[in-house]
């Protein structure tokens, strides 16, 4: 059994503590906003937060991640209304989605740690998460929009 708190929830799972936090959230907690990409931490597509740090969930052990808090994109904000998600929205960013959850976990990290981040910092804070589709230049323009949102907001 595993104890996990997610999105302020606690959870306790019927599973072995070795096993990737991503399936845990998927399959047996079913919140499918979390994406399975690749595998093996290269993609992006299951980034959460824990602790308020972006991470690869498929890469992380979920018996490893007891005792924190663990954020998905389900969880960002109550209303879906995060200076992030409002930005997307507002910049159209996605084509086919897939990536976007983990892209916006990312760009929220990103903006809590940096609230003002510049382009290059964005570039380098992005870099990793992969979009097939090549919104790259939207997905940049995007997170400094939703600083901006914050900016305001604060």
């Amino acid at each position: 059994m595993v104890a996990l708190t997610i999105n302020g929830y606690s959870y306790l799972v019927d599973a072995p503590p070795d096993t990737p936090l991503l399936w845990i959230i998927r399959e047996e907690l079913r919140l499918s906003g979390t994406k399975f990409g690749c595998g093996i931490g290269l993609c992006g597509s299951c980034t959460v937060h824990v602790n308020g740090e972006a991470v690869r969930s498929c890469m992380v052990q979920a018996g490893d991640v007891e005792g924190t808090s663990i954020t998905t994109i389900e969880g960002l904000h109550y209303a879906d209304n995060h200076p992030v998600q409002q930005a997307w929205i507002e910049m159209q960013v996605p084509q086919c989605g897939y990536c976007q959850s983990g892209q916006i976990m990312q760009a929220a990290a990103l903006l809590s740690a940096n609230p003002s981040p510049s382009r290059d910092e964005i570039v380098e804070a992005m870099d990793g998460n992969l979009c097939r589709c090549a919104t790259y230049s939207s997905i940049v323009g995007a997170v400094a929009r939703a600083a901006e949102i914050a900016g305001s907001e604060a």
